[in-house]
């Protein structure tokens, strides 16, 4: 078995997937994190399809080492390991596949049988009451945890900034049995986060996350030792090696791996490995409702450091809700979804919509 394309689609000049045809007539698909769709398609096309076609598909670890190492000095991270991500999730993809089982049988099998997810508002405009009702609603809908997105991001302390405000509203409204989970993209200088941090303690927040410039590993030691609220962080590290260093180093306590960034199934199990080797519970970040999210509900079935609900993101998505690319997306019940039960990531796309919205 020999791949013979790789093939790289950009939808709507912003959403970037990948599928890898092979010469058995096997096709994987996988997802590229959006951050620059233009920059990331020329990465697949130029610089790592030539590697990965005329491999076989199921050598899985030889190919992710050669993605990574052969153009090590054009990355090794961001854009570099988003699209070495699109392509491993693929090659997964096909591996489940050819066996006949869902993803997830070849991670390890199921450590649970579904779950849960939390909702996560990407709104930034909303005023705290609006914010409060609004989580309401998903409380009513039976999510059990709500994320939100309460100051200007790499703000160093200058931007606006209505976290505690918001959440002071929320748990007025949720009440207790609810949980709060606060994103702050890095807003705050380190003494600030420690006196944010300390207010949000009042209200029970469940975790705070990225309160600090991402590579600030010190200042995140220094913040988790001296605030009792957890701390996470992760969605800008795309290595094992940057974990253990977020761990050793920064000690939060939740990484945040996020499949379509870091170099796609292979690196995540690498990472969830490191995690669990320190102990540190997986909460990832996870913003594409499609494609990532069910690359993400087979980590999360199939690993045991997964634990807390994880991230769903409730806002409108084109590929999801104007342009809905797979004939049957994950669907969250309840604030759970159920395991897929199709072979390889579960995934069949709408050719008719692809082609409409193609843009490479």
């Amino acid at each position: 078995m020999k791949i013979t394309r790789v093939e790289s689609i950009v939808l709507l000049e912003q959403f970037h997937i990948v599928r890898i045809h092979t010469d058995d007539g096997v096709v994987g698909v996988g997802e590229v994190s959006p951050m620059s769709a233009a920059v990331t398609h020329a990465f697949v096309e130029k610089v790592l399809a030539p590697l990965v076609v005329g491999q076989n598909p199921r050598d899985i670890e030889r190919i992710w080492h050669q993605m990574y190492h052969v153009p090590h000095k054009l990355g090794p991270m961001g854009a570099h390991l988003n699209a070495m991500a699109g392509i491993d999730i693929a090659l997964w993809d096909i591996a489940a596949q050819v066996a006949g089982v869902p993803l997830y049988v070849l991670l390890g099998g199921k450590v649970r049988d579904r779950v849960e997810v939390y909702a996560s508002s990407m709104s930034r405009d909303l005023t705290p009451v609006d914010e409060a009702h609004r989580a309401v609603e998903f409380q009513e809908a039976g999510y059990r945890a709500y994320k939100m997105h309460s100051a200007t991001r790499w703000m160093y302390d200058q931007g606006p900034d209505q976290t505690v405000e918001t959440v002071r509203e929320v748990r007025a409204a949720a009440g207790e049995d609810f949980d709060i989970i606060v994103d702050v993209n890095n807003a705050y200088l380190p003494h600030t986060a420690v006196r944010i941090a300390r207010e949000l303690e009042k209200y029970r927040v469940f975790h705070f996350e990225e309160p600090i410039a991402a590579h600030d590993l010190d200042g995140y030691a220094r913040l988790v030792g001296k605030v009792d609220i957890a701390i996470a962080a992760g969605e800008q590290s795309y290595t094992r090696w940057q974990f253990r260093d977020l761990i050793m180093q920064g000690h939060v306590d939740i990484v945040q791996p996020d499949v379509v960034k870091c170099g796609g199934i292979t690196e995540f199990l690498k990472i969830a490995a490191v995690a669990s080797t320190f102990n540190r519970p997986i909460t990832v970040h996870n913003t594409q409702p499609v494609i990532g999210t069910m690359a993400h509900l087979h980590l999360w079935l199939s690993v045991q450091g997964c634990l807390y609900p994880q991230e769903y993101n409730i806002e409108r998505h084109a590929l999801r809700d104007d342009w809905p690319i797979a004939k049957e997306a994950p669907q969250v019940v309840g604030g759970f979804i159920e395991a897929p039960t199709k072979p390889g990531l579960g995934i069949e796309l709408d050719e008719d919509v692809i082609t409409r919205i193609r843009s490479t």
